[in-house]
C-alpha cells in the first residue's frame, strides 16, 4: 500500500503549497493579504486539500464499483488488486487528512474574522481602513465582508453563507469522526450508522460552502495599475488613471466540481445496493452445529460468485441498519452460495431463530479471489477465519473434477489455527470428504494441511495420548494428525516455493506473516517468492 500512499500524500503536498504561494505571493490577492496577513494563504491552501480528498472519500466505500475495477485489472498485475484490497484503511486515511485540514481552515478563517472585525474599526494602519470602507453602491466589490458598525465577528459567522455551512459541516464533521472509534462501531453499531450518514449533510454544506464568496480578490489588479505606488497613495484611488478604485470579487465556488463525480457513482452504488436488498433470498439449507457455528445455504437468482468473495448480511428483525460481513464458504461451481456463522455476540445469537427474513448485498472481491493465479499457495486460517479457503478447496476440487484447463494450482499448503478443539467440527467434514477422493485419484500430495490447536488443558492431553496410535486424529477424525500449540513459521516457509499466502486471522498473526514473506523472498527471480495476501472487510 506504500505507492498509493506516496501517490496520494505528494499530491495532498504540491496542492497545499501550490494554493498557499498562489494567495501568498499573487498581485490579485496582494490588497487581501494585506488586511489578513498570512492567514489568508493558511486558510485557502486545506481548501485546496480538503477538495481532493472530499472527492476520494467516497470511492472506497462504494464496495460494488471497487469489484468491477478490481476484476478489471487482473492483466494488470497483483499490486494494484492489493491497493484495491486496502479501501477501508485508504477511506479513514482521507478522513485524518480531512479532520486535519480541516481544524487548519477552521483556526485561519476565525483570524481573518477578527482581521476583518478590526480593520472595519481601524485598528491597524490607513491601507486596512481605506480597504475595509471602500463605497460599494451595488453591494459587489467590496473587500471586507463586514459592511456594518454593527457587525461583530459572531454574527459574522452565524448569518453568512460560508459561516453557517461552515458551523454545520464541522460538527457533522467531529460527529462522524468520533462515532467511528472501533469501540462505538463494534458496542453500538447503530449509534455509528446514523452519524456516519451526516456525510449526505456534510456534502450538502460542502457544496454551498463557497457561494458565499467571503475571500476576495482584486479584478482590476493589472496594468496599467500600479499597486506598488497606489498602495501608500490612497488619497489618488479614483483621481489618477494608474491608481483607479480598486474592486474586488470573489472566486467561483469550485468544491461541487470536485464532489460531484463521487457523489453520483455514490448514489449509484446505493441504489444498486437497494435493488439487491428487494430482491428474493431463499434458504435451501440451514445446519446448526454443536459448536455454534451457523451455516447458511441461500439461493438468489442471478447471483454469480468467485471464490473468497464475501457478501453483507442484514436481518430487518434483528436491526434494519445492521449488515455484517461474512466470507462465502462455497465453490461458484454450487448452485447455492453458503456461509458459516459462528454465534459470537447478540446479532448473530439472534439470527439463528430468525434467519428466513435474511437480505443479502454482494457478492464483493477480495484477495483470496488472486488464489489461482499461484502456482503453490499457503492458506492460513484462523478461527472462523477458515471461511473463504472453504470455497477455494471446494472449487479446485470441482476443478480438478472437471478437467479445468485454466486452473493453474498445483500444491496446496494449508494451516489452520483454532483455540478449542470443537471449532474444528464443520470443517474437518469438509476436508475428510477432500482427503478420501484426492487419495482415490492418486493425488494425496497435492493438498498438505496442518491443523494446530493452540489451547488444551489437562484432559484432553491425557485423551490424545491414550489414543496417540490410532490411523485417525481423535479431534478431527482426519489422518493428519493435530499439532498443539503454534506453527513455527520459519521452518513451514523454508520447505515451499513460488508462494501466494493468504491469510484470513487477526491483525498480529498477519503481522507475522508479512514479515515472513519479506524474510523469505529471495531476491534471485528464479528463487522463492512469497506474496502475501490478506482479507479486509
Amino acid at each position: 500500500n506504500n505507492n498509493l500512499f506516496v501517490v496520494w500524500m505528494a499530491i495532498n503536498i504540491f496542492l497545499f503549497v501550490w494554493f498557499y504561494f498562489l494567495y501568498d505571493l499573487g498581485d490579485r490577492f496582494f490588497y487581501t493579504r494585506h488586511l489578513l496577513g498570512s492567514a489568508l494563504a493558511w486558510a485557502r491552501a486545506p481548501a485546496a486539500v480538503l477538495n481532493f480528498n472530499c472527492l476520494l472519500i467516497l470511492l472506497p466505500v462504494c464496495r460494488n464499483l471497487l469489484s468491477v475495477v478490481r476484476g478489471s485489472f487482473v492483466c494488470c498485475g497483483r499490486t494494484m488488486r492489493k491497493q484495491l484490497d486496502k479501501n477501508i484503511s485508504f477511506h479513514k486515511l482521507v478522513a485524518y487528512m480531512i479532520g486535519l485540514m480541516t481544524a487548519v481552515h477552521i483556526i485561519a478563517h476565525l483570524l481573518n474574522v477578527e482581521r476583518y472585525y478590526n480593520s472595519w474599526h481601524g485598528e491597524y494602519d490607513a491601507l486596512s481602513m481605506a480597504l475595509s470602507r471602500l463605497n460599494d453602491s451595488g453591494n459587489t466589490t467590496y473587500l471586507n465582508p463586514i459592511r456594518s458598525t454593527t457587525t461583530t465577528p459572531n454574527l459574522l459567522v452565524f448569518t453568512t453563507i460560508a459561516g453557517i455551512t461552515g458551523v454545520i459541516i464541522t460538527l457533522a464533521l467531529i460527529l462522524m469522526i468520533t462515532s467511528s472509534m472501533e469501540f462505538i462501531r463494534r458496542s453500538y453499531f447503530e449509534v455509528f450508522w446514523f452519524t456516519h450518514h451526516l456525510f449526505i449533510v456534510f456534502f450538502a454544506g460542502l457544496v454551498i460552502h463557497g457561494a458565499g464568496r467571503i475571500v476576495r480578490g482584486q479584478t482590476n489588479a493589472n496594468p496599467p495599475y500600479n499597486i506598488t505606488f497606489c498602495k501608500d497613495h490612497i488619497e489618488d484611488w479614483g483621481k489618477k488613471k494608474m491608481c483607479p478604485i480598486p474592486q474586488f470579487a470573489g472566486g467561483f465556488p469550485q468544491t461541487w466540481m470536485w464532489v460531484i463525480g463521487p457523489m453520483v457513482l455514490y448514489v449509484c452504488e446505493r441504489l444498486l445496493r437497494f435493488i439487491r436488498y428487494i430482491q428474493a433470498v431463499k434458504y435451501r439449507k440451514i445446519v446448526i452445529r454443536p459448536s455454534k457455528v451457523l451455516e447458511l445455504q441461500l439461493v438468489k437468482n442471478g447471483f454469480k460468485m468467485d471464490v473468497g468473495q464475501y457478501v453483507f448480511l442484514n436481518c430487518p428483525a434483528i436491526s434494519q441498519l445492521e449488515w455484517h460481513p461474512f466470507t462465502m464458504t462455497s465453490a461458484p461451481e454450487e448452485d447455492f452460495f453458503s456461509v458459516h456463522i459462528r454465534s459470537v455476540g447478540d446479532w448473530t445469537q439472534k439470527l439463528i431463530s430468525i434467519v428466513e427474513q435474511m437480505g443479502v448485498d454482494g457478492p464483493f472481491g477480495t484477495a483470496s479471489e488472486d488464489v489461482f493465479d499461484y502456482e503453490v499457495a499457503m492458506l492460513v486460517g484462523a478461527g472462523i477465519g477458515v471461511t473463504p479457503f472453504a470455497s477455494i478447496l471446494k472449487s479446485i476440487w470441482y476443478k480438478f473434477k472437471d478437467s479445468n484447463p485454466e486452473l493453474r494450482t498445483r500444491k496446496i499448503y494449508f494451516y489452520w489455527l483454532c483455540r478449542e478443539t470443537h471449532a474444528f467440527e464443520w470443517f474437518a467434514d469438509l476436508l475428510q470428504v477432500l482427503e478420501r477422493e484426492m487419495e482415490e485419484r492418486g493425488m494425496g500430495n497435492f493438498l498438505t494441511y496442518k491443523l494446530y490447536l493452540t489451547g488444551w488443558d489437562q484432559s484432553h492431553a491425557t485423551h490424545v495420548m491414550v489414543h496417540a496410535d490410532a490411523d485417525t486424529d481423535v479431534v478431527t477424525g482426519l489422518k493428519q494428525k493435530t499439532n498443539y500449540g503454534r506453527p513455527n513459521w520459519d521452518k513451514e516457509f523454508e520447505q515451499v516455493s513460488v508462494v501466494g499466502t493468504f491469510l484470513c486471522g487477526p491483525v498480529v498473526l498477519a503481522t507475522v506473516l508479512s514479515k515472513k514473506c519479506v524474510k523469505y523472498t529471495d531476491v534471485d527471480p528464479r528463487k522463492t517468492k512469497f506474496y502475501f495476501n490478506k482479507e479486509n472487510f
